[in-house]
């Protein structure tokens, strides 16, 4: 299984057997400046459907879209939706989020897209068990640097990649990706936007795997 960033909280992943999966592709403007999305995908997931997160038109190939709370299927890939929110006040602020999580080569997956609180407990047992998080890190919109930190404590996955952080092409008020690596041990930051997982390879402790932005 390859997992390419595209920038925000989009990632392509991509199966042995050729399917694609894009998640929360965003749009342009608005303080997102990464390139359009050009990328084809037989699957788009959409955490939701805020414009830096659900602009499922731009993703080419006519994919599948997953979105909301249950199982899903499709292309034959279980996906599992989760409720949580964008905020910490019950959505009251920013609305509900999708936490979703997939299955892909036999690596589990799991997107918390704009989560914007720590998990109960009902919420680690749903998540289960995981191999691969693809986290918010930057705050203000999500869960801050600190925030994150505990919500990978928290899943203790076998990797852990941050998203949703300041860039060069996002102009959001939130922190930058070092704010969440400091003091941190098992880091790699890849001089690429796309690194390739087998599950027998799988680090242990948790490895934060930090991708160069495709777009």
């Amino acid at each position: 299984m390859k997992i390419k960033w595209l920038g925000h909280a989009s990632f392509l992943i991509t199966s042995e057997g050729g399917t694609r999966i894009i998640t929360d592709p965003y749009a342009t403007g608005m303080g997102i400046s990464y390139d359009p999305i050009t990328e084809a995908a037989d699957i788009v997931v959409v955490s939701h459907d805020h414009p830096d997160h659900g602009n499922v038109s731009s993703v080419a190939g006519s994919p599948e879209v997953v979105k909301g709370v249950g199982t899903k299927e499709a292309k034959g890939i279980g996906f599992g939706g989760i409720a949580s929110f964008h905020d910490d006040a019950g959505g009251g602020q920013r609305g509900p989020n999708t936490i979703f999580c997939l299955t892909v080569d036999g690596i589990r997956v799991c997107h918390l897209g704009d989560l914007g609180h720590q998990l109960s407990e009902q919420q680690v047992a749903d998540i289960g068990g995981v191999d691969i998080l693809l986290v918010p890190v930057g705050g203000f919109f999500t869960i801050d640097p600190a925030g994150a930190s505990r919500v990978v404590e928290a899943l203790k996955p076998r990797v852990a990649i941050p998203m949703h952080y300041k860039t060069e092409k996002c102009a959001y008020p939130i922190a930058e990706v070092d704010s969440f690596l400091e003091g941190k041990a098992n880091v790699r930051r890849m001089d690429a936007s796309e690194v390739e997982f087998k599950k027998e390879e799988l680090p242990s402790p948790t490895e934060i795997v930090v991708l160069k932005h495709a777009l």
